[in-house]
Protein backbone atom coordinates (compact mmCIF):
# COMPACT_ATOMS: atom_id res chain seq x y z
CA UNK A 1 0.00 0.00 0.00
CA UNK A 2 3.05 2.71 0.60
CA UNK A 3 4.42 1.32 -2.67
CA UNK A 4 4.85 4.90 -5.39
CA UNK A 5 3.70 4.85 -8.64
CA UNK A 6 7.49 4.87 -9.64
CA UNK A 7 8.13 1.85 -7.59
CA UNK A 8 4.66 0.28 -9.25
CA UNK A 9 6.27 0.44 -12.55
CA UNK A 10 9.66 -1.30 -11.96
CA UNK A 11 10.11 -4.65 -11.26
CA UNK A 12 11.72 -5.28 -7.60
CA UNK A 13 15.34 -6.03 -7.69
CA UNK A 14 14.89 -9.61 -6.74
CA UNK A 15 12.37 -9.90 -10.17
CA UNK A 16 15.87 -9.87 -12.14
CA UNK A 17 17.92 -11.89 -9.86
CA UNK A 18 15.30 -14.69 -9.90
CA UNK A 19 14.44 -14.49 -13.56
CA UNK A 20 18.43 -14.29 -14.23
CA UNK A 21 18.70 -17.26 -12.64
CA UNK A 22 15.59 -19.44 -13.96
CA UNK A 23 17.39 -17.72 -17.54
CA UNK A 24 20.72 -19.82 -16.75
CA UNK A 25 19.28 -23.07 -15.13
CA UNK A 26 17.12 -22.87 -19.07
CA UNK A 27 20.58 -22.93 -21.06
CA UNK A 28 22.18 -25.32 -18.68
CA UNK A 29 19.21 -27.96 -19.44
CA UNK A 30 19.16 -27.09 -22.94
CA UNK A 31 22.77 -27.60 -23.39
CA UNK A 32 23.05 -30.67 -21.45
CA UNK A 33 20.21 -32.42 -23.54
CA UNK A 34 20.89 -34.40 -25.28
CA UNK A 35 23.72 -36.21 -23.42
CA UNK A 36 27.05 -36.01 -25.04
CA UNK A 37 27.25 -40.17 -25.25
CA UNK A 38 24.10 -40.23 -27.60
CA UNK A 39 25.37 -36.97 -29.36
CA UNK A 40 28.37 -38.88 -30.24
CA UNK A 41 26.43 -42.28 -30.97
CA UNK A 42 24.09 -40.26 -33.48
CA UNK A 43 27.61 -38.37 -34.89
CA UNK A 44 28.86 -42.44 -35.56
CA UNK A 45 25.70 -43.44 -37.00
CA UNK A 46 25.52 -40.86 -39.50
CA UNK A 47 28.88 -40.75 -40.33
CA UNK A 48 28.83 -43.23 -43.21
CA UNK A 49 26.26 -40.95 -44.67
CA UNK A 50 28.06 -38.08 -44.71
CA UNK A 51 30.72 -39.21 -47.07
CA UNK A 52 28.46 -40.44 -49.76
CA UNK A 53 26.14 -37.24 -49.51
CA UNK A 54 29.70 -35.51 -50.27
CA UNK A 55 30.94 -37.71 -53.18
CA UNK A 56 27.01 -36.68 -54.71
CA UNK A 57 27.46 -32.98 -54.73
CA UNK A 58 28.45 -31.76 -57.52
CA UNK A 59 31.14 -28.66 -57.90
CA UNK A 60 28.20 -26.25 -58.38
CA UNK A 61 26.34 -27.61 -55.34
CA UNK A 62 29.82 -27.26 -52.79
CA UNK A 63 30.06 -23.62 -54.32
CA UNK A 64 26.79 -22.62 -53.39
CA UNK A 65 27.66 -24.82 -49.91
CA UNK A 66 30.55 -22.62 -49.67
CA UNK A 67 28.87 -18.87 -50.60
CA UNK A 68 26.37 -19.93 -47.96
CA UNK A 69 28.40 -19.96 -45.18
CA UNK A 70 30.91 -17.15 -46.43
CA UNK A 71 27.30 -14.82 -46.67
CA UNK A 72 26.28 -16.43 -43.06
CA UNK A 73 29.62 -15.49 -41.40
CA UNK A 74 29.86 -11.93 -42.98
CA UNK A 75 26.31 -11.11 -41.69
CA UNK A 76 27.21 -12.23 -38.06
CA UNK A 77 30.75 -10.45 -38.75
CA UNK A 78 28.59 -6.98 -39.37
CA UNK A 79 25.81 -7.09 -37.21
CA UNK A 80 28.46 -7.96 -34.37
CA UNK A 81 30.71 -4.49 -35.67
CA UNK A 82 26.64 -2.97 -35.01
CA UNK A 83 26.16 -4.45 -31.58
CA UNK A 84 29.70 -3.70 -30.22
CA UNK A 85 29.96 -0.01 -31.61
CA UNK A 86 26.62 0.05 -30.05
CA UNK A 87 28.13 -0.97 -27.04
CA UNK A 88 30.92 1.98 -27.50
CA UNK A 89 28.51 4.87 -28.10
CA UNK A 90 26.26 3.67 -24.93
CA UNK A 91 29.94 3.70 -22.51
CA UNK A 92 30.94 6.97 -24.06
CA UNK A 93 27.98 8.66 -24.31
CA UNK A 94 28.27 11.41 -21.69
CA UNK A 95 31.47 12.20 -22.67
CA UNK A 96 30.41 12.88 -26.81
CA UNK A 97 26.91 14.03 -26.20
CA UNK A 98 28.45 17.49 -24.56
CA UNK A 99 30.25 17.89 -27.52
CA UNK A 100 28.26 16.60 -30.67
CA UNK A 101 24.36 16.65 -28.90
CA UNK A 102 23.51 14.18 -31.59
CA UNK A 103 25.84 11.10 -30.50
CA UNK A 104 22.78 10.45 -27.71
CA UNK A 105 21.23 8.81 -31.55
CA UNK A 106 24.46 6.89 -32.24
CA UNK A 107 23.21 3.91 -30.45
CA UNK A 108 19.77 3.39 -31.19
CA UNK A 109 20.91 4.25 -35.00
CA UNK A 110 22.99 0.91 -35.17
CA UNK A 111 20.14 -1.11 -34.00
CA UNK A 112 18.25 0.41 -36.83
CA UNK A 113 20.68 -0.06 -39.09
CA UNK A 114 21.45 -3.44 -38.06
CA UNK A 115 17.99 -4.51 -38.08
CA UNK A 116 17.66 -3.01 -42.18
CA UNK A 117 20.40 -4.84 -42.94
CA UNK A 118 19.38 -8.26 -41.39
CA UNK A 119 15.91 -7.68 -42.60
CA UNK A 120 16.99 -7.05 -46.70
CA UNK A 121 20.42 -8.51 -46.88
CA UNK A 122 20.27 -11.85 -44.58
CA UNK A 123 18.70 -14.08 -47.35
CA UNK A 124 19.71 -13.17 -50.67
CA UNK A 125 17.95 -15.73 -52.47
CA UNK A 126 14.60 -13.24 -51.78
CA UNK A 127 13.46 -11.14 -53.73
CA UNK A 128 14.85 -8.17 -55.01
CA UNK A 129 18.29 -10.58 -55.04
CA UNK A 130 16.87 -13.94 -55.78
CA UNK A 131 14.20 -15.23 -57.38
CA UNK A 132 11.94 -16.93 -54.47
CA UNK A 133 9.24 -14.56 -52.94
CA UNK A 134 8.77 -13.65 -49.08
CA UNK A 135 5.73 -14.72 -48.33
CA UNK A 136 6.66 -18.81 -49.69
CA UNK A 137 9.89 -18.34 -47.99
CA UNK A 138 8.58 -17.11 -44.43
CA UNK A 139 6.44 -19.91 -44.60
CA UNK A 140 8.51 -22.95 -45.53
CA UNK A 141 11.64 -21.90 -44.64
CA UNK A 142 12.48 -21.53 -40.73
CA UNK A 143 16.07 -20.29 -40.93
CA UNK A 144 14.32 -16.75 -43.16
CA UNK A 145 11.38 -16.41 -40.39
CA UNK A 146 14.29 -16.71 -37.70
CA UNK A 147 16.11 -14.48 -39.34
CA UNK A 148 12.93 -11.57 -40.20
CA UNK A 149 12.11 -12.29 -36.23
CA UNK A 150 15.34 -10.73 -35.24
CA UNK A 151 15.43 -7.66 -37.77
CA UNK A 152 11.94 -6.99 -36.23
CA UNK A 153 13.61 -7.25 -33.01
CA UNK A 154 16.69 -5.11 -34.02
CA UNK A 155 13.88 -2.58 -35.15
CA UNK A 156 11.57 -1.79 -32.25
CA UNK A 157 14.61 -1.32 -30.22
CA UNK A 158 15.92 0.82 -32.45
CA UNK A 159 12.67 3.04 -32.73
CA UNK A 160 11.86 2.55 -29.13
CA UNK A 161 15.41 3.50 -28.02
CA UNK A 162 15.31 6.93 -30.74
CA UNK A 163 12.27 7.99 -29.12
CA UNK A 164 13.58 7.36 -25.49
CA UNK A 165 16.73 9.49 -26.67
CA UNK A 166 14.61 12.23 -28.49
CA UNK A 167 12.57 12.83 -25.05
CA UNK A 168 9.53 11.35 -26.87
CA UNK A 169 8.93 8.73 -25.22
CA UNK A 170 9.13 8.94 -21.50
CA UNK A 171 6.94 6.44 -20.30
CA UNK A 172 8.43 3.55 -17.28
CA UNK A 173 7.78 0.64 -19.20
CA UNK A 174 9.56 1.63 -22.32
CA UNK A 175 12.69 1.30 -20.09
CA UNK A 176 12.05 -2.09 -19.64
CA UNK A 177 11.57 -2.97 -23.80
CA UNK A 178 15.85 -3.97 -24.40
CA UNK A 179 16.17 -6.30 -21.31
CA UNK A 180 12.74 -7.85 -22.51
CA UNK A 181 13.56 -8.36 -25.82
CA UNK A 182 17.25 -8.82 -25.33
CA UNK A 183 16.30 -11.91 -23.18
CA UNK A 184 13.97 -13.07 -25.45
CA UNK A 185 15.70 -12.65 -28.39
CA UNK A 186 18.95 -14.65 -26.85
CA UNK A 187 16.70 -17.30 -26.04
CA UNK A 188 15.13 -17.41 -29.76
CA UNK A 189 19.17 -17.95 -30.70
CA UNK A 190 19.55 -21.27 -29.25
CA UNK A 191 16.52 -23.08 -31.61
CA UNK A 192 18.23 -20.96 -34.58
CA UNK A 193 18.46 -23.29 -37.64
CA UNK A 194 21.48 -22.81 -40.34
CA UNK A 195 20.89 -24.60 -43.42
CA UNK A 196 23.81 -24.26 -45.09
CA UNK A 197 25.57 -26.00 -41.66
CA UNK A 198 23.12 -29.30 -42.27
CA UNK A 199 25.18 -30.23 -45.84
CA UNK A 200 28.79 -31.12 -46.65
CA UNK A 201 31.12 -33.89 -45.63
CA UNK A 202 31.88 -31.80 -42.10
CA UNK A 203 27.93 -30.83 -41.29
CA UNK A 204 28.33 -32.72 -38.16
CA UNK A 205 31.34 -31.11 -36.48
CA UNK A 206 30.03 -28.13 -37.98
CA UNK A 207 26.41 -28.45 -36.14
CA UNK A 208 28.41 -28.67 -33.23
CA UNK A 209 30.71 -25.63 -33.38
CA UNK A 210 27.69 -23.11 -34.30
CA UNK A 211 25.30 -24.82 -31.26
CA UNK A 212 28.34 -23.64 -29.25
CA UNK A 213 29.21 -20.37 -30.53
CA UNK A 214 25.23 -19.63 -30.35
CA UNK A 215 25.13 -20.64 -26.45
CA UNK A 216 27.52 -18.08 -26.03
CA UNK A 217 26.10 -15.68 -27.68
CA UNK A 218 22.85 -16.55 -25.70
CA UNK A 219 24.45 -16.52 -22.35
CA UNK A 220 25.92 -12.71 -23.42
CA UNK A 221 22.66 -11.51 -24.28
CA UNK A 222 20.91 -12.85 -21.62
CA UNK A 223 23.89 -10.68 -19.48
CA UNK A 224 23.30 -7.55 -21.27
CA UNK A 225 19.24 -7.75 -20.75
CA UNK A 226 19.53 -8.87 -16.94
CA UNK A 227 22.43 -5.97 -15.93
CA UNK A 228 20.36 -3.41 -18.53
CA UNK A 229 17.00 -4.47 -16.38
CA UNK A 230 19.13 -3.65 -13.40
CA UNK A 231 20.38 -1.11 -14.40
CA UNK A 232 16.70 0.90 -14.33
CA UNK A 233 16.36 0.36 -10.68
CA UNK A 234 17.19 3.00 -8.52
CA UNK A 235 19.12 0.98 -6.27
CA UNK A 236 22.94 1.72 -4.75
CA UNK A 237 24.55 -0.61 -7.56
CA UNK A 238 22.95 1.81 -10.09
CA UNK A 239 25.85 3.23 -11.63
CA UNK A 240 27.85 -0.10 -11.94
CA UNK A 241 25.21 -1.76 -13.93
CA UNK A 242 24.99 1.33 -16.11
CA UNK A 243 28.62 0.79 -16.99
CA UNK A 244 28.58 -3.04 -16.92
CA UNK A 245 25.80 -3.70 -19.56
CA UNK A 246 27.05 -2.09 -22.65
CA UNK A 247 30.44 -3.51 -21.64
CA UNK A 248 28.83 -6.84 -21.82
CA UNK A 249 27.40 -5.53 -25.58
CA UNK A 250 31.20 -5.27 -26.39
CA UNK A 251 31.60 -8.09 -25.64
CA UNK A 252 28.88 -9.83 -27.31
CA UNK A 253 29.74 -8.05 -30.63
CA UNK A 254 33.46 -9.15 -30.32
CA UNK A 255 32.21 -12.54 -30.29
CA UNK A 256 29.85 -12.06 -33.27
CA UNK A 257 32.43 -10.86 -35.10
CA UNK A 258 34.68 -13.82 -35.09
CA UNK A 259 31.91 -16.28 -35.58
CA UNK A 260 32.94 -18.94 -37.96
CA UNK A 261 31.26 -21.95 -40.12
Amino acid sequence: MNRTKASLDEPPTWFWWGAGGLSFAILLFLWAWPPHEALQEKHHGHEHMSMPMAQEMNPSMLAKLLADRKESEFNHHLAGFFVALAGVFILLQSVWVKRWPKAKYGWPACFLLSGIFVLIWSDTELWPFGHREWLEALRHNPEVLQHKTFAVLLLLLGVIEWLRARGVLKSAWSGWVFPALAIGGSVLLLFHRHEAAMHGPDHMELMARIRSEHLSYAVAGISVGLVKGLAELKTRLQGGFEKMWPLLMIVLGMLLMFYRE
